[in-house]
């Protein structure tokens, strides 16, 4: 490293009498180098507030390819005004074994003096990044109160257009007529106590009526928007309902003229469900209008509350082939349906909303027999083309997963050769790096075990093949093993069976 050079980095905003020009800036900094030779970068006319400067970058890039052994600025603010910035510039700096000297401050990590400040910056970059998560959280919840549209999707029924509230450009939603319509069929139809999700969802679906994306309407989709107080003209009886819930609302009572539709937003520290729960939740009058009455809106969100809550479809448990069985025309999950006294498959699409054509009549039994026999064929097939005994080769994406595994493991290592000895402040930013590798060891861990448990061995291709050599008297939970050892999906209808091997 005897090639690295010393550096020389001036910024100056505008020029203003009471500030230092660059040039200056760059004869103390030479004179701190007592004459020896290097590299300037200089940015004219670029704040400090952020790190985004071309002479800079170009310094970080020159950085990272080891040219550099020394940065020697005229003061501390010349690199940046954020501690946080700063803070990365010294990670930079010890990872690439580079010395930061300040000339008038006296500013120099080669000395016990430097490293000590370097620590102290550290302290602070923690409380800044902290300071901000709470400004932000309580500049959040500011914002909800004072009725702000707080990003996301549109609610169906409505689109956004601009608006200036309090002086701050943000986003009003407004009524989209045709989508409008249908929410107020949804609740015109919910009203009637022969009615559910799932009739609401088959009604919309064969009117062609789509959701986000061309999507077609599902129960929970529904569901939400017959929840939503956007839609509500609130008045005082949405108000009062509201309160009896234990909603902490807003806006005083008089607001509530039933007229503007309401935000409803995750109340501090409440991480429950924002739509099940109406508890500790807050309620805030939107500047949009509602247009679903508060008599027909309150009928409904009662109805919803004296049903039970609704559960999705489940997968069927009759079958071995259960989580690994889907629709050939959709991809849906397939559940186990009675009918005449037999099992059959049916899609779970089709059920919700009869999106799917469906796969038609699939007897179960039948099926199970054909997945059997195709399993049996499979299991020859590889024996044949790679021997009972032989080795199979490594998976590259697991390799490459254990390959990393390793590297963060010995970032960890090293990190913590690097308390002996060091400081307290030290100790605790080497302890969040070291919980932040840990969180990716786990993660690649995981991985790592998904691949591995994927790849058959040839000691599980002989448990399979005693297996299938004796189907009929294999146990349901030993079938399902099998099954998961050698079946990606299964995708089936009445005409045709399609299934993706491990093997």
């Amino acid at each position: 490293m005897n090639n690295r050079i010393d550096a020389i980095y001036a910024r100056q905003s505008i020029d203003k009498k009471d500030s230092i020009s660059i040039e200056s800036q760059i004869e103390f900094c030479k004179y701190e180098l007592r004459g020896g030779s290097c590299r300037e970068y200089q940015d004219k006319g670029y704040s400090g507030k952020n790190t985004d400067r071309p002479q800079f970058q170009m310094l970080v890039e020159d950085i990272k390819r080891g040219l550099i052994a020394r940065v020697v600025v005229y003061k501390l603010d010349r690199i940046s005004r954020s501690i946080l910035d700063f803070a990365n510039m010294m990670v930079l700096f010890q990872e690439y074994n580079v010395e930061f000297i300040s000339s008038t401050e006296k500013f120099d990590t080669s000395t016990p003096m430097g490293r000590a400040m370097l620590n102290i910056c550290i302290v602070f970059a923690q409380l800044e990044r902290e300071t901000i998560q709470k400004r932000v959280q309580d500049a959040w919840y500011s914002r909800c109160q004072r009725g702000f549209k707080m990003g996301g999707r549109a609610p169906y029924g409505f689109r956004t257009e601009p608006i200036i509230i309090d002086g701050i450009h943000t986003k009003k939603l407004v009524i989209e007529p045709t989508e409008a319509a249908f929410v107020r069929k949804m609740y015109d139809m919910y009203i009637d106590p022969r009615i559910s999700l799932h009739d609401i969802a088959t009604h919309l679906t064969a009117q062609g009526v789509r959701s986000f994306y061309g999507k077609p309407f599902s129960r929970s989709t529904i569901s939400l928007i017959l929840r939503n107080p956007i839609y509500a003209m609130a008045d005082l009886d949405i108000y009062e309902f509201f309160k009896s819930q234990g909603t902490e609302i807003y806006n005083d009572a008089a607001d509530f003229a039933g007229t503007n539709g309401c935000y409803y937003y995750r109340s501090k520290g409440n991480i429950d469900n924002k739509h099940k729960y109406l508890q500790g939740q807050m309620l805030v009058l939107a500047p949009s209008e509602g247009f679903i009455p508060s008599e027909l809106w309150l009928r409904v969100r009662k109805k919803i509350m004296a049903s039970q809550s609704y559960q999705p479809a489940r997968k069927a448990r009759h079958s071995w082939m259960a989580g690994k069985i889907k629709c050939g025309n959709c991809g849906y999950a397939l559940m186990a349906a009675h009918s005449c006294g037999h099992l059959y498959f049916r899609c779970s699409k089709h059920a919700e909303n009869k999106s799917c054509p469906g796969c038609d009549a699939v007897r179960l039994h039948d099926l199970e027999e054909l997945v059997y026999q195709q399993m049996v064929k499979k299991l020859e097939d590889y024996k044949t083309l790679t021997g009972r005994k032989k080795k199979r080769a490594a998976s590259p994406k697991l390799t490459a997963k254990q390959a990393e595994l390793a590297q963060v493991e010995s970032e960890i290592e090293k990190l913590l050769d690097t308390l002996v000895g060091a400081t307290p402040v030290l100790i605790s930013y080497a302890n969040a790096k070291i919980e932040e590798l840990d969180s990716r060891r786990q993660a690649l861990a995981s991985e790592i075990a998904r691949l591995t448990a994927e790849a058959v061995s040839p000691e599980q291709i002989d448990t399979i093949s005693n297996y299938l050599d004796d189907w009929e008297n294999v146990s349901f939970e030993d079938k399902q093993q099998v099954v998961d050892l050698m079946i990606t999906v299964i995708r089936a209808t009445s005409e045709k069976l399609q299934i993706e091997w491990k093997i």
